[in-house]
């Protein structure tokens, strides 16, 4: 075989086979924990790196780094770290998360702009 060998190697316990063979049964589940779920499958199964990311729909550097997450961490390396993506901007409370009460849009225009303080400025509003 031509390429480069992987050392990493993944053997499933009989209750992480089964917990991610669940995740591919849910109807339920994110769609990304289930391909993640599914790539160690086919990894355990001995399917090489570029077929799993290929079947489950990966890049070959992120099947990479799923897999090294699910060998230093079990089924909790599959799930995403906390605090990613983008921070609110809107408490679902009605307030931003400075305390303020946010602006609703829902008026006409020179409601907003009377709200933004635009008012008496030479907006296009107020003419």
């Amino acid at each position: 075989m031509r390429g480069r060998k992987t050392q990493l190697h993944i053997q499933l316990s009989s209750g992480d086979q089964a917990e991610l063979e669940r995740w591919q049964r849910l109807g339920t589940l994110r769609v990304d924990l289930a391909r993640r779920g599914r790539l160690i499958l086919l990894l355990a199964d001995g399917h090489s790196f570029a077929d799993a990311a290929r079947i489950v729909g990966l890049t070959l550097r992120n099947a990479r780094k799923w897999a090294l997450r699910f060998l230093e961490r079990g089924i909790e390396g599959l799930y995403d770290k906390p605090g990613r993506g983008r921070k609110p901007v809107f408490s679902p409370r009605g307030c931003d998360v400075f305390g303020q009460d946010r602006l609703r849009t829902t008026g006409s225009a020179r409601q907003v702009a009377f709200a933004m303080g635009l008012h008496g400025v030479g907006c296009a509003v107020d003419a």
